[in-house]
């Protein structure tokens, strides 16, 4: 999701979309550390990335 995307979001939208975020980077870090089928371990840090952009949209929201 790019931000102009996540800047059109109600913060009640955001905070769903960061729950989503945060369940599949739990899935994502088992799939990795106890089953070793992760293919792309990238994902783990793409997934942190998006948590990170989705929580500063939300922060500058309520700012205004």
């Amino acid at each position: 999701m790019k931000l102009n995307e996540m800047r059109e979001k109600t913060i009640d939208e955001l905070k769903e979309i960061v729950l989503n975020l945060k369940k599949e980077l739990f899935s994502l870090r088992m799939k990795h550390t106890k089953l070793s089928q992760l293919e792309n371990p990238a994902q783990i840090k793409q997934t942190k990335r998006q948590i990170a952009q989705v929580k500063t949209v939300i922060r500058q929201k309520e700012m205004v």
